[in-house]
């Protein structure tokens, strides 16, 4: 039972991340377009989060009595995915900056009306 729970999460994950990959590729509006890449962003950060995981070990934190580096838990992925969280959210400012600006010039945020104004 166990061992189907810990699938279990690697099939939500994928579906996640293809949910996102059909919002980047279907939808022609550039919010939904943002949202969808963060939605991908983020099960990439839970997938690699949960591969760090273990069961039945500890913080890596020196405990007496245990000796062998299996009892402690990796704090390289949560070092890392906290590093792709920060720039996720950088991502996500930028890209609503330049939203915000396309929506000022355009005054629409879909991609065939831009691709029309740009060609005026």
């Amino acid at each position: 039972m166990n061992e189907l729970l810990s699938n279990i999460i690697y099939f939500l994950i994928a579906v996640l991340f293809v949910f996102g990959l059909y919002g980047m590729l279907d939808k022609r509006n550039f919010m939904k377009k943002l949202m969808a890449m963060n939605i991908m962003q983020i099960s990439v950060i839970i997938f690699f989060l949960a591969l760090g995981q273990k069961l039945d070990a500890t913080l890596p934190i020196l405990v007496h009595g245990l000796e062998g580096v299996d009892q402690y838990v990796n704090p390289l992925p949560h070092a890392l995915m906290l590093t792709a969280i920060v720039v996720s959210l950088s991502t996500t400012g930028v890209a609503l900056a330049l939203l915000l600006r396309i929506q000022d010039r355009y005054e629409d945020l879909e991609e065939p009306e831009i691709l029309r104004g740009m060609d005026k």
